[in-house]
């Protein structure tokens, strides 16, 4: 069963620069084009790293203050302070950039933003290509799916092609992503299975399986003994 996977969501036209960019050029680029970040890249398109917002704000941030080290400074503070005196990408952008694949799945993205804490990962094809870009709201896509659409999925992929379930057996409701399982099957493994593939399609928000089963084999038989070897 294929769900959507980053290069489903992802902006392919992506505004990028070079290490040699300069700050005034890098402000007005992003100004311009309405993003947030850019991606540094070199001839062969391979991401050397990011310039966003923040790290052009380091210069507004500092600005009037003394160019002097403190005696006592942190990394952040360090590298802040850097950044708020450089004027070419190569020393503003934030190296190495969190990258992903287009065969990524939107979970793993999303945890991956999170744990990063960034608001969005250029992506890299096989030979480390940029081909595109995917920030937090690109992930949201997925739950602009219409409910037949998501319905569709359910019925063909999971009910159909998964587990074989002959129609009339289950129904499909779906609400607003929210999707309702309702019938009877003949195994309680095959029950929860299409509970569990029905929450995986894309763009599904929560599952509410009420399906019945004729029999519980998810339970250990005591009274089966296995043969010893």
């Amino acid at each position: 069963m294929r769900t959507w996977q980053v290069g489903d969501v992802m902006t392919r036209e992506v505004v990028t620069v070079v290490a040699d960019t300069p700050y005034r050029e890098m402000v007005d680029l992003l100004l311009r084009r309405g993003v947030s970040a850019v991606p540094v890249i070199d001839g062969f398109r391979r991401v050397l790293g990011v310039v966003s917002e923040a790290d052009l704000l380091h210069r507004i941030e500092r600005a009037g203050e003394p160019a002097q080290r403190r005696i006592f400074e942190s990394r952040r503070q360090r590298d802040a302070r850097g950044k708020s005196e450089a004027l070419l990408a190569r020393d503003l952008m934030t190296a190495p950039a969190v990258t992903t694949c287009p065969q990524a799945s939107l979970p793993a993205a999303a945890r991956l933003l999170d744990h990063e804490q960034v608001k969005r990962l250029p992506v890299l094809d096989d030979l480390g290509r940029l081909v595109g870009i995917v920030s937090r709201a690109d992930l949201l896509r997925v739950h602009l799916r219409s409910d037949a659409e998501i319905r569709e999925d359910v019925v063909q992929e999971v009910l159909r092609r998964v587990l074989a379930v002959r129609d009339g057996l289950v129904t499909v409701e779906v609400r607003h992503g929210e999707v309702t399982l309702a019938g009877r099957l003949d195994r309680r493994s095959a029950v929860d299975l299409a509970g569990r593939l029905a929450a995986q399609v894309s763009g599904v928000v929560q599952v509410t399986n009420s399906i019945g089963y004729d029999a519980d084999d998810t339970v250990h038989d005591p009274t089966q003994v296995m043969p010893v070897a």
